[in-house]
């Protein structure tokens, strides 16, 4: 059995997105002959919601390994409040030692908190192990440089050369990539060539099934969001300015809707839930300030908090219609998309028509309603306005799942991830 050291910063019980893929995974690594553990910084110190039903899911007898951060309140000060930044001397303590007193044949790094990824270079320098990068969004990225300040994320300014100054350093001694895009590999491809001949591998983002068994199982204890007067259309995501643009169309279609009929259409109430990843911005609803600018903000309820994982799917399933608003950024991907699948409720999504949730969604899903950034205007509205007067007559057609959504079970992909770190152990090999 060869042996994997996953670096996930966030880990159960915390609730971050970006460990999701590491969580599903679990279950499976030993099936394609694969040894996993678990290298992740102690929940305590970890200033991001905690889901205790997130553990149910991990198997009995994995090793997880837990290290310490610095204090997130005096790191913010030191200008280190990103967690990656405050568990780095840790990280490279914990690991080292692992790696000294252990055999591990590879380091697989599965997080957005990029910057602890720059210890793979010294890991794989004093201990010979090479290491995997999965690359589920952009690390350095030009997409704000033209945007306005208020539509750039907090610190930006120092985010941003951090970014360019540390991703080259990972990236180009790294044996693999791993990424929910290939446009991200293409691009860190062609931006280094000392990685161009590596091993690397586009796999998404996937779902596992027992996650439906523990939402039912758990539903009484989640507190109610929906109101039952009205039809309910559920979003649960966070809310950019890069989404607004597949959003103002729908928002559009309610005033539409609301001028010709007042009466049918004020049945509809949107919701869009965790649209912020910011602890404390329950004043800063940029989606319901955008519903205002159409008119439409009773029909509009935003909660910026995040909830629980379990919470959303629960929360999904009592939906009457569920709604994804895409990014217009082709390489962004949606990782919930199939918690909305499985809900298997009426769907409306809205992306990029080069976002690969768009072949996804029409691949695996019949009666989907998927619509693109760029589509006949005329065409868009028509369609609509035609779905949202369907919804507020109760006129729904939930969607079915064909069988191609088994390709994005959570045993297929963690399958796919040990065959690219076979790859990458043959060619260092060579």
């Amino acid at each position: 059995m060869k042996r994997a050291l996953i670096i996930s910063p966030y880990f159960p019980p915390t609730n971050a997105a970006d460990m999701q893929r590491v969580r599903m995974s679990l279950p499976y690594f030993t099936d394609f002959g694969w040894d996993a553990e678990v290298v992740t910084v102690d929940e305590q110190y970890a200033n991001l919601a905690k889901d205790d039903l997130l553990l149910q899911s991990i198997p009995p007898g994995i090793k997880v390994h837990r290290v310490k951060a610095l204090n997130p309140i005096l790191a913010k000060l030191l200008g280190m409040g990103g967690i990656s930044l405050r568990s780095l001397w840790y990280y490279r303590k914990k690991v080292s030692q692992l790696l000294k007193n252990g055999h591990y044949d590879l380091v697989y790094f599965s997080t957005t908190q990029f910057p602890v990824c720059i210890l793979g270079p010294y890991w794989k320098k004093h201990y010979g192990v090479p290491y995997v990068i999965d690359m589920q969004d952009p690390w350095h990225s030009d997409y704000y440089q033209d945007k306005p300040k208020d539509q750039r994320p907090a610190k930006y300014w120092f985010s941003y050369r951090l970014n360019k100054y540390l991703e080259p350093k990972a990236i180009k001694q790294a044996d693999g990539l791993i990424s929910v895009s290939q446009a991200y590999i293409d691009t860190l491809k062609q931006r280094y060539m000392a990685i161009k001949n590596i091993p690397a591998a586009t796999i998404t983002f996937g779902f596992l099934e027992r996650d439906l068994e523990i939402a039912q199982q758990n539903k009484a204890a989640f507190p109610p969001l929906l109101d039952e007067k009205y039809i309910n259309i559920v979003y649960v995501g966070r809310g950019g300015a890069d989404m607004h643009k597949a959003i103002i169309p729908v928002f559009q279609a309610l005033q539409h809707g609301l001028k010709t009929n007042q009466e049918l259409f004020s049945r509809l109430k949107f919701y869009f839930i965790g649209t912020s990843y910011i602890a404390s911005a329950a004043n800063k609803q940029a989606i319901k300030l955008l519903a205002q600018n159409y008119g439409v903000q009773d029909q509009v309820v935003e909660i910026t908090e995040r909830v629980s994982y379990y919470h959303t799917l629960s929360t999904l399933q009592q939906a009457d219609a569920l709604f994804i608003p895409g990014s217009d950024d082709a390489q962004y991907t949606a990782s919930k998309i199939y918690a909305y699948m499985l809900a298997k409720k009426p769907l409306l999504a809205i992306f990029h028509p080069d976002s690969n949730a768009v072949g996804i969604l029409k691949k695996c899903t019949g009666h989907a309603i998927v619509l693109t950034l760029g589509d006949d205007t005329a065409k868009v509205n028509g369609m609509l306005n035609k779905t949202l007067e369907n919804w507020a007559n109760r006129l729904f057609e939930p969607i079915n799942l064909t069988k191609e959504i088994e390709d994005y079970n959570a045993k297929t992909l963690t399958g796919k991830q040990c065959e690219l770190f076979n790859r990458v152990l043959t060619n260092v090999s060579r």
